[in-house]
């Protein structure tokens, strides 16, 4: 059996599914900006990390070339004896 509908009720069936997807779409594009945002801030802070590497190994180089200097200081002050037995050769 056939009833008539009023108009009224498609237009209001229409708003209400054109507001639910506007809702979705809204949702997707807030979820996709949180992902956008988590991601700079992952790369940010692996780049973060990276530089903290970087110094962390100039100043082992730092360390490094301090010892070597240390070492030859020390090399200098050193007897005669103790030069000659460091070279190899019996004094």
């Amino acid at each position: 059996m056939w009833h008539y509908v009023p108009p009224q009720v498609f237009s209001q069936k229409e708003k209400e599914e054109e507001e639910e997807e506007e809702e979705e779409e809204e949702e997707e594009e807030e979820k996709k900006k949180k992902e956008e945002e988590e991601e700079e801030e992952e790369e940010e802070e692996e780049e973060e990390e990276e530089e903290e590497e970087e110094e962390e190994e100039e100043e082992e180089k730092e360390k490094e070339k301090e010892k070597e200097k240390e070492k030859k200081k020390t090399a200098l002050t050193w007897c005669g004896s103790c030069v000659s037995l460091r070279s190899g050769e019996l004094g």
